[in-house]
């Protein structure tokens, strides 16, 4: 793996005051190689370059430590998890955190059960299926201290998906690709009825790059009302936009 200069990445790292040692090097290395050997005969990404991918993949993915402190947290649910982001490299960086990968597509599943075992990445567990039924009570409801996700869907269908998994007193951290003011005024409603309140926005650029990213902080202050999540596919048809 000598042929990759590994300077962005570490760079992007420090940013977030992050030092990364030999073997997490090495972990962000094959991971990149597993990405673009399965993404041959899969769609994963459409980034692929690899500078590219350690600055909008991986050190995007570790945004998130410029607002929450990470060490304090036990458990993360990575929901709409796609190729992994930002799941593994919160893994990679944060070896502590109990991380579990919920997406609704089998392949994808596939290829992260083999990043994890390549990786040798302990506890760390894939559930195929919709965020709507394992948020059902019983399964993963309220079980996490952290929710995230960097799924393109509307802020206020994001909160209906992942608000569920918080336990009160944890945060749901959405990671959004462009400034999201009026999103957010949209979305501000629906938060408050799922049990949720604003702690935080941030704006920032991302690291070696001109390309703006938004962080929102939602602190969960209340359970969930049982009626959600809705039935599977009603959150992204009907967003609650009119509560």
């Amino acid at each position: 793996m000598n042929q990759y200069d590994t300077t962005l990445l570490e760079k992007g790292m420090d940013t977030y005051s992050i030092s990364l040692t030999d073997r997490q090097i090495c972990q962000f290395l094959t991971y990149y190689e597993l990405l673009i050997e399965w993404n041959s005969v899969m769609n994963l990404t459409g980034i692929t370059e690899y500078e590219e991918v350690v600055t909008k993949h991986f050190i995007d993915s570790l945004s998130l430590a410029g607002c929450v402190n990470l060490r304090k947290i036990g458990s993360v649910i990575d929901v709409g998890t796609g190729a992994g982001f930002p799941g593994i490299p919160l893994k990679i960086v944060f070896p502590h955190l109990k991380i579990t990968l919920l997406d609704s597509l089998k392949k994808r599943i596939c290829f992260l059960d083999e990043v994890i075992k390549k990786l040798e990445l302990a506890d760390v567990e894939t559930l195929h299926g919709r965020a709507e039924d394992y948020a059902r009570p019983g399964l993963e409801r309220e079980q996490y201290d952290l929710s995230v996700s960097r799924a393109v869907a509307n802020l206020t269908t994001l909160a209906e998906y992942c608000l569920p998994f918080v336990r009160k007193g944890g945060f749901f951290v959405s990671y959004k690709a462009e400034k999201v003011t009026e999103e957010l005024d949209h979305a501000e409603k629906a938060i408050r009825v799922l049990g949720g309140k604003i702690k935080e926005k941030k704006n920032f650029i991302l690291s070696d790059s001109d390309l703006h990213r938004t962080i929102l902080l939602i602190e969960k202050i209340k359970e969930t009302p049982a009626r959600f999540p809705r039935k599977a596919g009603t959150p992204s048809k009907e967003p609650l936009f009119d509560l």
